[in-house]
């Protein structure tokens, strides 16, 4: 055999070793496997406002909270609740805030849908170096995105959602469509306001799972989106551009049963400068969590084997 067909048998045998390296060598899967997850968390929703006009900026702050929050997941439903308990040091300083997170996600074959749920009351307008505070004005943001992962062997789910284990490296070109909508109230001393914001945005994305030690991983990725956003003020709508920015970062330990890590992720909507007042929105999030997997009821399991048989999903 000459060096020319030495060097393409050598090709031939490697190329076909890595595509027979198959899914399930990059994740492992839990069908059959229950995944709760405790966490202690502390998120944010802080708002700025800015008048084109006079260049005055407004902060708008919530009166920050530590919350517990509780995942189930099973299969491709999650189902996440967050409470603000007074228990903790720093929540007791901030009587007459409120604070109730809700998430649900979804996966449909490589599709993934997320639709979030915020409530919270108590805010400091700081403004011209006075911070004010607010007790009574309180935010309601519902929306979420719906995304889809391209590489079967990269794995979202391993880095967030903990019922899947990233087993070998991989990333993920991951474009995501994102829609919010916001209220915000105020009542205090005979004064009513209601103002609301959409906001809509497209765009790519890109993840990835770094496995070391094979039960150690390190996530990270970024998704940057553009679209539109409308504010209605006092009978007034206002419209303008908007540019979206999400990073996320992950460290975490994986098993066959026991996993534990910390979630870091920040999204910023920026509205355009074509608004003569400007409302942009910031979101933060972080977690410390432990969880473990139990066993589910055999007649989950045969039910969800029907659904993902009817519908392909498998």
């Amino acid at each position: 055999m000459g060096l020319k067909q030495y060097l393409i048998a050598i090709f031939f045998f490697f190329s076909l070793g890595c595509f027979s390296q198959g899914v399930e060598e990059y994740v492992r899967t839990f069908p059959k496997k229950i995944t709760a997850r405790i966490g202690i968390s502390n998120t944010s929703n802080s708002f700025t406002i800015t008048n084109a006009d006079t260049e005055e900026v407004i902060d708008i702050v919530p009166n920050d909270k530590t919350y517990l929050g509780l995942s189930v997941l099973f299969r491709s439903i999650e189902l996440d609740l967050g409470y603000a308990p007074d228990f903790f040091s720093e929540n007791q300083d901030n009587k007459g805030s409120k604070l109730f997170t809700l998430n649900f996600r979804m996966f449909l074959g490589r599709w993934m849908q997320t639709l979030d749920f915020y409530k919270q009351k108590g805010f400091f307008v700081i403004a011209n170096n006075e911070t004010i505070p607010f007790p009574e004005l309180g935010t309601l943001k519902i929306g979420g995105s719906t995304s889809y992962i391209f590489n079967k062997r990269f794995s979202f789910r391993a880095v967030g959602f903990q019922n899947e284990w990233q087993k070998k490296s991989a990333g993920s070109f991951i474009p995501s469509f994102t829609f919010y909508y916001t209220k915000f109230s105020l009542e205090e001393e005979g004064l009513k306001s209601n103002d609301h914001s959409y906001d809509l945005a497209i765009g790519p994305g890109y993840y990835y799972n770094l496995v070391i030690a094979k039960h150690f991983l390190i996530g990270a990725g970024a998704t940057v989106g553009f679209g539109a956003n409308f504010t209605r003020s006092e009978g007034e709508t206002l419209s303008s551009g908007l540019i979206q920015v999400v990073l996320r970062t992950a460290v975490g330990y994986n098993s066959e049963r026991f996993f534990t890590g910390i979630n870091l992720s920040a999204q910023v909507l920026e509205h355009g400068d074509e608004a003569t007042t400007r409302l942009d929105d910031f979101i933060s999030f972080g977690e410390l969590y432990l969880g473990y997997r139990f066993n589910a009821p055999k007649k989950w399991v045969q039910k969800a084997n029907r659904f993902n048989k009817k519908y392909g999903l498998d």
